[in-house]
């Protein structure tokens, strides 16, 4: 099949359905003449201030007050955040070429990674199709087998024991070569452990000590799918035994290393003061940029934990803070960084149409909440040292550099 056009988009995917795609559910009670689509919150009720109107030739639509027609085009390059294929730094045209063809149940050809040139593989994640070895507590050759992987990470053999059943080794069969990576399991927040849905992958270190792959395993939910660890007698392979809807903390980060460095830096302080019972918190790794999925569902189905973000000092991980501080508050947004990185751009659309531009330099998360009018309420934001990049950089020494501050533009 030749590839389509803008014209073929704007041709074939219709409008109605790109605002379901988005989050809109229509309203059948608006009693208009042209179908309008609106937001329903976390409690059931319209979110107010954000609808959108189907125009009379059904191919555009508006957001009222205002009288700006968006095509399907449009829709999609202004408002790139309600995809689940969007990921900061992403063109707008590619965007729009993954979400129409989704929507056109079009096979789209992805671009070849930067590790090792695999390509990705559209077909949904198998657990059965790797062989995996866990870290068994009482159990000497099998923790040695996972020495190479944390080693270089600075992560103790007390710290891995304590995560044991958050993480194992897969390995795998591909082109008549193996591969085995350490893999950290993704569920959803639904149903934590229940059902893996991916893996967030580390490969064995080379000879210079550096990780030389590390993403996501080819077919992993990775917009929804979020590494879950908990530390009381829970496997990420089989289920949680206790459920995560009374969790009181929620740690958040970019990736289970920068957790278990985390964790491990703070039982190592003395008196372990400030903080709360490690052992029973809750931590979430997004193996990445998070996505709003990722942060909306991990929000609804912790109703009374205090959110503690964790993650990078550099400015994606102010941005993904930012971000999470508007979901959390049921805020319908768009944010990117600039072109020189130096501010962040927020388009709030809950009620109207805000726009926001925020110096990223020097960074002040709750001077921005207050001017972005957010309640920081059951957020704490904590990263790591103002002289480290990640929690893992600050339990292994490393200072950052002036370039580390900048944005990633890919997952990791």
């Amino acid at each position: 099949m030749s590839e389509l056009t803008y014209d073929d988009f704007k041709s074939r995917v219709n409008i109605q359905d790109l605002l379901v795609d988005a989050g809109y559910r229509l309203n059948r009670r608006d009693g208009m003449r042209y179908p309008s689509y609106v937001r329903i919150g976390s409690d059931g009720k319209r979110v107010h201030g954000d609808k959108f109107i189907v125009t009379a030739n059904g191919l555009c639509c508006f957001q009222p007050p205002e009288r700006k027609n968006y095509n399907v085009i449009s829709f999609i390059k202004e408002h790139p955040n309600l995809f689940a294929e969007y990921r900061p730094g992403m063109s707008g045209d590619r965007l729009v070429n993954l979400v129409c063809n989704r929507l056109l149940n079009n096979p789209v050809n992805d671009r070849v990674p930067r590790d090792f040139g695999r390509q990705r593989e559209t077909r949904s994640f198998d657990i059965y199709e790797y062989e995996t070895q866990g870290f068994i507590n009482g159990d000497w050759e099998s923790q040695k087998r996972f020495y190479p992987y944390f080693q270089n990470r600075g992560i103790s053999l007390q710290t891995q024991r304590a995560f044991s059943d958050h993480f194992f080794l897969a390995t795998r069969e591909r082109g008549g070569k193996t591969y085995t990576n350490l893999s950290f399991p993704l569920s959803l927040a639904a149903w934590p452990g229940k059902d893996i849905v991916g893996l967030e992958e580390r490969s064995r270190p080379n000879a210079d000590g550096k990780t030389a792959y590390k993403g996501m395993a080819a077919g992993s939910n990775a917009a929804e799918g979020l590494w879950i660890a908990r530390l009381e007698n829970n496997r990420s392979d089989m289920g949680f035994t206790r459920p995560i809807d009374k969790a009181k903390d929620v740690y958040w980060f970019e990736s289970a290393f920068d957790a278990m460095a985390f964790y491990q830096l703070k039982m190592n302080e003395p008196g372990n003061v400030g903080f709360h019972d490690l052992s029973n918190a809750v931590y979430v790794s997004t193996g990445g940029s998070p996505t709003k999925k990722q942060f909306s569902s991990m929000i609804e189905h912790t109703p009374e934990a205090i959110h503690h973000l964790c993650f990078d000092r550099d400015r994606a991980g102010r941005m993904f803070a930012v971000n999470f501080a508007l979901q959390k508050e049921g805020r319908v947004f768009t944010s990117h960084l600039s072109p020189d990185k130096e501010r962040l751009v927020v388009t709030d659309m809950t009620k109207g149409v805000k726009r926001h531009e925020l110096s990223m330099e020097p960074f002040d998360f709750k001077d921005i909440c207050e001017r972005l009018g957010i309640d920081r309420r059951g957020i704490g934001y904590e990263p790591c040292d103002e002289r480290y990049k990640d929690w893992n950089d600050q339990l292994l020494d490393k200072p950052m550099n002036n370039e580390e501050t900048q944005t990633k533009g890919m997952r990791r």
